[in-house]
């Protein structure tokens, strides 16, 4: 931020203060914002904005992070006020709708009111899911990474059948709007009380907005219960709530709408009824979602998106089903907030070696939408082999051609809104250019098998071939109109030649031209003054075209001023013009309007053509997309530390998950970190279920982990980080690990534990991959220990999925007795002692995983390697010794009935035996002159037990009740 002399320097706007009281009792009046919603209200004051009351606040805070900008309007007492320059307001407005999730108002003066405006109109809204009203404010200059996805969502509850017990479903019906694409998507499906589906849909779509119907604060009917536990699961995924009134969830208007919004391709052309025909709307729910988000978008009030947009219907089982604590444990994607951190520590910033943004963005939805169809994966697997095994193709794709992508889906957009240039014209064609490279280089390309080469020739070859063919007239219009010789000086410009006027208006420029450098010679020889030293010809933004000269020689004209008229005087020379200067100055200003006038008609009409390209250009984009990212995958796989190994995928269902040598993808590429890999394997009906106990950082969540990775990337169809892989397709990936406390929203660490992994067991089918990290860590041992047995046996016995489960409740472990085809694995670490008979242990953490039950944990070693003041640890130490004794004692194995019994029997007639010595004959001991002195009891007792001994030592519990003695 640039600071003047201490203050901030786009703070320094003055709001006029005539203008104070006025808009101080308008801004009283406008509507109140919703608390829950989050929106910022701006107001644009022509040169400048500005944010009152608590936006002010906000923006002093997050802006210029100091409250001395706030000026009070009215007075100490006044509406707190905050100015911004346009080039930080819009900053920030990118900020609060991407990275803030935040909402938009955007206020305007009324008609007539200038800049002492008091009464404002609402003029754009905008949204994280909504932003097509300040677009092309935000993004002039930049690409959008991810295009924003606003989602609506109806709740219909399916009838219960009499006397069922089975868990009750929700009806969902879903639509969603991708403005980037123009395509509008619904969906119709069956619900759990957890939403599983609903959030799996939400991370496939990566949606940034949902529109629910507002539900009464009571929550006490059914129907808000939901709603209530609908917005818990949207606020895990980070999604923006906007609440509208249920009658806008109804049928109404929208068979006539699509009719209107959808384009010619969408539409079924043999029928006269078109509304009829479209099947989205026979779904049961999802057309009233539809209806509610088309009227909150107001897509027809925009007369550019009339016929322009598609409807498909999405389907949940076509991809591997992903959940909010999927997304976190296997780092796939930036946590919001946390922008800017190191790119490979999350899955995309490491596959993400796309040279196109568009690119880009394909591969993020590719990574949360993996493939479950086995044929697709392969297709993938192929394409990803090819460039792969070709390297020089892949480097040839990536820096000669790929490199120099436009974003042309942003390009379309400026097309289809009519606010192009002859810039974006310009971009198209050098794009086209290098379709011939990119053909002439994939059919160059080594391929291992014929198959492989259809599969190019299928979705690369073909589509470009027709792309070249249909845009080859695109080159043609181009290269008529424009002059290309200019665009090195990066203007672009209509050829002269290419129109009758701007031929003739161009000739009348070049003799005003001839004329201006006659005049300039003449005044010169007059004067007799060099003209490239002395005398120069400049067109002032003042005077137009005139001479100027130092004043030195300013004399020379000051004899002649009917000849010489000057102008002004100045430190760089005195100017002055000549009448004949005078006229051609004139005339050159007129005409080059008229050429101005003239060609920005023709820009018109060239941008006009180039927009009707559009659908071809949507369609080069996609296959420019698809092939950026299976060369990016190449590329990665290829660069990986150690290269990266096409896996082998098996048939959902069938088969069992081996992996040798497997690495955390993320984790090998950081800086300074030799990975050590380990070997996986998961055999269905005998290890299927693996628990891992070890050491605090001693790598269990890292191979737990890993696996999820390696298990995903197989299903987006990249090779994987292992020697060797054999992977079944997972239907779901679904995980609980780490869940932080969201004490802000009133749910501990335990209580978020406990709502994942209830997800989990409504969510996993047998084709599942479950991986639980550290559960019922958040309570107390007992009860946390059960939950993790409870759970345990129920994912293994009923449930049969795919299984890693890292705990440190080792007893636990015993769970392989009960059920086969839960296996133990533990975490290797290397333990010696530091000296001969010293309790303190030198460990060595190994990061290998083998079988087998680990007998301990080091908790108190990592309390060291953190530094923990010596005497606390010393104190840990001690106490834990005193438990882990303590826990022996308790833990004493149960021995038979009859044992105990005869044990019993035993105990108490050696006592009987020791009484009747002693002269008690086994009555309470009264103090006398006739009893025995202590030292003589204890010797009568010590020769009874020799008495007994050959009988206490046939009898395992008189044995430990004498040795605790």
């Amino acid at each position: 931020m640039s600071l003047m002399y201490g203050k901030e320097k786009d703070a320094e706007y003055e709001i006029d203060n005539s203008s104070h009281p006025g808009f101080c009792s308008f801004f009283a009046k406008l509507p109140p914002k919703s608390p829950e919603t989050g929106t910022v209200r701006l107001f644009f004051r022509s040169e400048y904005y500005s944010v009152h009351g608590p936006d002010a606040l906000y923006v002093a805070t997050h802006v210029f992070r100091t409250n001395s900008v706030i000026k009070y309007l009215g007075g100490r007492a006044g509406l707190p006020s905050v100015t911004l320059s346009e080039s930080l307001a819009k900053s920030f407005l990118r900020d609060a709708l991407t990275s803030k999730q935040l909402k938009v108002e955007i206020w305007a003066p009324e008609a007539g009111q200038g800049k002492k405006a008091t009464k404002f109109i609402l003029d754009k809204e905008a949204s994280p899911g909504n932003l097509s009203a300040v677009e092309d404010l935000l993004f002039v200059n930049t690409d959008i990474v991810s295009a924003p996805i606003v989602m609506a969502i109806k709740i219909a509850n399916t009838p219960a059948i009499p006397g069922s017990t089975a868990v009750k479903t929700k009806a969902i019906g879903v639509a969603y709007a991708d403005s980037s694409t123009r395509e509008l998507g619904v969906a119709d499906f069956v619900d759990n009380d957890m939403f599983s589906n609903t959030e799996t849909l939400i991370i496939q779509l990566s949606v940034k907005e949902a529109i629910i119907p507002t539900g009464t604060t009571s929550g006490t009917t059914e129907r808000d219960f939901d709603l209530k536990k609908l917005k818990e699961v949207l606020d895990r995924c980070g999604v923006v709530i906007t609440e509208r009134k249920p009658s806008d969830f109804t049928v109404k208007n929208i068979s006539d709408d699509l009719v209107r919004l959808l384009n010619a391709n969408s539409m079924p052309s043999s029928s006269t009824d078109s509304a009829a025909v479209i099947p989205q709307l026979s779904l049961p729910t999802a057309p009233a979602s539809l209806s509610a988000l088309v009227s909150y978008l107001s897509l027809l009030s925009d007369p550019s998106n009339h016929g322009a947009w598609s409807i498909r219907t999405h389907d949940l089982s076509q991809y591997m089903r992903l959940d909010a604590s999927a997304l976190r444990a296997l780092n796939l994607t930036e946590a919001p907030g946390n922008i800017g951190s190191n790119k490979n520590t999350t899955l995309f910033g490491l596959l993400n070696k796309c040279k196109t943004a568009q690119g880009s963005r394909l591969l993020g939805s590719w990574l949360k939408q993996p493939l479950v169809n086995r044929h697709e994966i392969l297709r993938r697997q192929s394409l990803v082999e090819g460039f792969f095994e070709d390297g020089n193709t892949r480097r040839i794709l990536q820096d000669d051609y790929l490199k120099l992508m436009p974003d042309m889906h942003r390009i379309c957009k400026r097309f289809q809104k009519s606010i192009a240039s002859l810039e974006d014209v310009v971009r198209v064609y050098q794009a086209v250019l290098k379709l011939e490279g990119f053909i002439s280089t994939i059919e160059n390309m080594e391929t291992s098998s014929e198959e492989q080469k259809a599969l190019l020739e299928e979705i690369y070859l073909t589509k470009l071939k027709e792309f070249e063919g249909s845009l080859s007239k695109y080159s043609e219009m181009v290269q008529q109109t424009l002059d290309l010789d200019e665009l090195e000086n990066h203007n672009f410009v209509i050829k002269p030649d290419y129109d009758a006027r701007l031929q003739s208006l161009a000739e009348k420029l070049s003799r005003i031209r001839d004329g201006l450098d006659g005049e300039h010679r003449k005044v010169g020889k007059a004067l007799d003054l060099d003209l490239d030293k002395k005398l120069h010809l400049e067109n002032s933004a003042m005077y137009g075209y005139c001479f100027r000269i130092s004043k030195n020689d300013a004399k020379l004209i000051q004899g002649d001023k009917k000849k010489y008229i000057e102008l002004n005087a100045q430190k760089s020379g005195v100017f002055f013009t000549t009448s004949t200067l005078k006229e051609l100055s004139t005339e050159h200003t007129e005409v080059t309007e008229q050429y101005s006038r003239t060609q920005s008609g023709l820009v018109k009409e060239v941008v006009n053509i180039a927009s009707t390209y559009t659908p071809v250009l949507e369609a080069l984009n996609n296959v420019i997309a698809h092939l950026d990212v299976a060369v990016s995958l190449a590329h990665v796989a290829v660069n990986a530390p150690e290269t990266y190994v096409k896996p082998e995928i098996l048939e959902r269902g069938s088969g069992s998950l081996v992996l040798k040598e497997a690495r955390h993808p993320c984790l090998e590429v950081q800086d300074e970190i030799s990975f050590i890999p380990n070997d996986v394997e998961m055999i269905k009906d005998e290890s299927e279920f693996q628990i891992i106990t070890g050491p605090n950082m001693g790598g269990k969540s890292t191979y737990i982990r890993q696996v999820g990775v390696i298990a995903l990337m197989a299903q987006t169809g990249s090779f994987v980080p292992c020697a060797s892989a054999r992977i079944p397709i997972f239907d779901s990936i679904l995980c609980r690990v780490g869940a932080g406390d969201s004490q802000l929203k009133g749910i501990s660490t335990f209580m978020a534990e406990m709502l994942e992994t209830a997800t989990i067991l409504r969510a996993a089918s047998k084709d599942s991959l479950i991986i639980i990290d550290e559960l019922g860590r958040g309570t107390s041992t007992y009860d946390g220990f059960g939950l993790a047995w409870g759970i345990s046996e129920h994912i293994a016995s009923q449930i049969h999925a795919f299984c890693l489960f890292a705990t440190h409740f080792h007893e636990l472990t015993a769970l392989d007795q009960e059920i086969p085809h839960v296996k133990n694995l533990h975490v290797v670490a290397h333990v010696s002692n530091s000296e001969e008979g010293s309790r303190d242990r030198d460990i060595t953490l190994l990061y290998k995983v083998e079988p087998g039950v680990c007998d301990q944990s080091f908790g108190i070693h990592v309390a060291e390697l953190a530094n923990f003041p010596e005497s606390v640890v010393k104190l840990a130490r001690k106490k834990a010794d005193e438990l882990e004794d303590f826990n022996h004692e308790k833990l004493e194995p149960e021995l038979p009935a009859d044992v105990v019994e005869e044990g019993t029997k035993l105990v108490e007639e050696m006592l009987r035996a020791w009484a009747s010595k002693t002269g008690h004959d086994g009555e309470d001991v009264v103090m006398g002159d006739e009893e025995a002195s202590p030292e003589e009891q204890l010797e009568e007792l010590k020769s009874c037990v020799e008495q007994f001994r050959p009988r206490i030592e046939s009898n395992l519990w008189a044995q430990s009740v004498l040795a605790s003695l």
